[in-house]
């Protein structure tokens, strides 16, 4: 999922502010039982989404994907006092190492684990967020797209992961397409075409879309 050669990537993880040893353990733990271990956010953009979080002061996060917690603990650490962040995934399977990752953070009273289909979910979410992650199945992207931007408030701020699909973005024969990469290049040209948002897609991993929405 990096572009960078592995001696690049562990430079740039040197000089970057370092995971906590829950986050650490997090990690190793998610590659020892989850099936896809690579869809954990990880260090550099664990960090990269604290700090955005801490930048902006969210009362309100949704995220869209919980796998197994690490992105949500990172996004966490920006919350203001009696904020609340909302996370949604279908997997119960990883939910009691969800809870007790939480705990351990100290974010589980902050912290609303809704399980269920997010197509379902988001319509019955009442409020705006101030910071959406999207960060689930991409063939639903467009859609999850169309469900939340009226629930981000004026100013407020949309990421989604995975916009670059290892690379696969750059094919253009829609035979060899697959139905993941023809959604994600769908999104991405949904997001610059939408007169409602601005956007800069960052190639971090996997490719980050950064969306704030207008006021």
């Amino acid at each position: 999922m990096n572009f960078f050669s592995p001696e690049l990537q562990r430079y740039v993880e040197n000089h970057t502010s370092p995971e906590s040893a829950l986050l650490k353990r997090l990690d190793r733990e998610t590659n020892l039982r989850a099936l896809y271990p690579k869809m954990i956010s990880g260090h550099l953009q664990g960090r990269i989404l604290a700090m955005f979080s801490q930048m902006i002061k969210p009362q309100r996060i949704l995220e869209i994907g919980t796998f197994t917690g690490y992105s949500a603990i990172c996004m966490a650490e920006g919350l203001v006092e009696g904020g609340e962040l909302i996370t949604i995934d279908i997997n119960h399977e990883l939910q009691d190492m969800v809870q007790q990752y939480f705990l351990e953070a100290g974010i589980s009273s902050s912290v609303k684990c809704v399980l269920g289909d997010a197509m379902e979910v988001i319509p019955t979410l009442q409020g705006t967020f101030d910071l959406v992650y999207l960060d689930a199945d991409k063939e639903n992207y467009c859609n999850y797209l169309d469900l939340i931007i009226e629930k981000v408030a004026p100013g407020g701020y949309i990421l989604a992961d995975n916009v670059l699909w290892y690379g696969k973005v750059l094919e253009s024969i829609p035979k060899k397409l697959d139905r993941e990469t023809m959604a994600i290049k769908e999104f991405n040209k949904k997001v610059i075409d939408d007169p409602r948002v601005e956007n800069v897609l960052l190639p971090v991993r996997d490719g980050l879309m950064l969306i704030r929405k207008n006021i």
